[in-house]
This record gives C-alpha cells, sequence and structure tokens, in this order.
C-alpha cells in the first residue's frame, strides 16, 4: 500500500503514489456545506443547498489542480456501463446528467472524470503509456458485474491500452470489518469468482456473510490483466472512520457522499 495523506486548503484527501495522474479519493473534510451535509458534500441530489454542492465541487478540483469547469459527472446505477468520455460530457450546473454510467474513461487532457461513493468502492485506473484514465464506482452489485476488469478491458479497446501498462487505485470503502452482507451477496460472488470467492466472502454470524469488496476488485483487476505490484488498495475503511468519511450504513442514510477523482495533464 503506498497511500498518502494529502491537506490542500483545508481539503483532506488521499492519493497513491502509484498513480502520477492528479487524483484524490475525497473525504467529508475541507467543505462548506452544514447539518448531516457537514462538510464535504459533493452530492448534487441528496437535499443540499445548490451553492454549498458547487463551491464543494470547486474546492474538490482546486485541491487536485483541476479544473472544475470540465468536471464530468454520471448517473450511477450500480450496474456495469462505462462511458468514454469527451468534452461534450463535462457538467452543467444545474442541468441532470443525461446518461447513466457507474465508470468513466477518456484520454482527453484536462477532463476530470467524477464518481461518487459512501461506502462503494471507488477505484482510479492509470495508464501511463497511452496516457488514458479511468474511475469506477463499484458496489457490490457492481462487483459482482465485473466492473472494474470491464473498464480495463474498454480502455485496452477503446485506447489500445496494456492490461500490464495500467495502475490501479482502489480508495476507501467499507472494509471486510465491517460490509456484514446476505447470503443474496455470497451468491453473487460465487456466481462471478467460483471458489475464489470463498476467500474474500466469509460465513459470519446468523447466516450472515462478512465480505471484502476491496479484495474482489483487487482480484477482478488482475483477472484483467493488471499486474498485481501495479494495484495499490486504501486500508481505510468507511463505516470505521466514521467522521473522516461519509458511510451511509454508519448514517442510516442520512449523508452526503465523497468524491473520488483524476484528470490528465
Amino acid at each position: 500500500m503506498s497511500f498518502k495523506e494529502i491537506s490542500r486548503d483545508g481539503v483532506v484527501f488521499t492519493a497513491s503514489r502509484k498513480i502520477e495522474a492528479r487524483h484524490g479519493f475525497m473525504t467529508r473534510l475541507g467543505g462548506v456545506s452544514q447539518g448531516i451535509y457537514s462538510t464535504m458534500n459533493v452530492g448534487v441530489n441528496l437535499g443540499d443547498s445548490p451553492e454549498c454542492v458547487e463551491e464543494n465541487i470547486r474546492r474538490v478540483c482546486r485541491a487536485i489542480g483541476a479544473d472544475s469547469e470540465k468536471a464530468v459527472f454520471s448517473r450511477q446505477v450500480h450496474r456495469d456501463g462505462i462511458r468514454v468520455c469527451t468534452p461534450s460530457d463535462c457538467r452543467r450546473p444545474g442541468v441532470p446528467v443525461p446518461y447513466e454510467a457507474d465508470g468513466l474513461i477518456t484520454d482527453i487532457p484536462g477532463l476530470v472524470l467524477f464518481i461518487f461513493t459512501a461506502d462503494c468502492t471507488p477505484i482510479l485506473l492509470y495508464d501511463p503509456v497511452k496516457r488514458c484514465i479511468g474511475a469506477v464506482h463499484a458496489g457490490w452489485r457492481g462487483t459482482a458485474a465485473d466492473i472494474a476488469g470491464k473498464a480495463v478491458r474498454k480502455m485496452c479497446e477503446v485506447f489500445s491500452s496494456r492490461p500490464e501498462d495500467i495502475r490501479g487505485a482502489i480508495g476507501p470503502c467499507i472494509s471486510l470489518c465491517c460490509f456484514e452482507t446476505g447470503e443474496d451477496v455470497e451468491r453473487a460472488m460465487a456466481g462471478l469468482m467460483g471458489k475464489a470467492a470463498e476467500k474474500f466472502v466469509i460465513p459470519g454470524n446468523n447466516g450472515k456473510f462478512m465480505t471484502d469488496l476491496k479484495g474482489i476488485n483487487s482480484w477482478l483487476l488482475e483477472r484483467a490483466g493488471v499486474l498485481p505490484e501495479n494495484i495499490d488498495i486504501s486500508p481505510e475503511c468507511t463505516m470505521c472512520k466514521r467522521d473522516k468519511y461519509w458511510s451511509h450504513r454508519a448514517t442510516d442514510g442520512k449523508r452526503g457522499v465523497q468524491a473520488s477523482c483524476i484528470t490528465l495533464d
């Protein structure tokens, strides 16, 4: 693991030393939102003040040295859609995003790919050879649909990347220690991974299972051809560190969301 914590103008985030592109896995710290959204909420449809959310988005972009006018959002739906992003996808404040996607990829410098999480797994991808990037939102359903592997394969298809050149960083999310799930998750992962799922979905109490989304997504990146030494995994759990990160489970859904974002120079 080679994650480091950074604070710029009060905005606190982590970044992976394996990814040379400008990027960050944001925390809930350093924004201007108030109440249950305090302070760094970037969710535009959660009931927070639109003015506060826009200022938070600007702060996030400034923290990684990016232009907020070139931010690209998506409507995340917990599936496996991957969108190839162009300048026409740059968001316009107050205008709903017209497409659904849980993964974004591009090779256009300046575009800032955003994904949003509050326990789900954020994954950032970078190919320093073909100069392209990806941002993936992997909840358990997206993980079971292999969105991480599909993003790698899409980068290879569209940008001629080689999997062995791609770097992957798996950011803070709910971790094995806290992610108690039911038989539906166990069945989904077994269907995806076969016997290998037993390493990551561990029987718990009362017929429940403890599930390691970080480990599963790392396994999926490796299966797609990403080298193990090119995969970085954050050690932090969003539910354990609920004062630092947004956690859906810890707040019973009364919360904001944090951004993970990446851009090419």
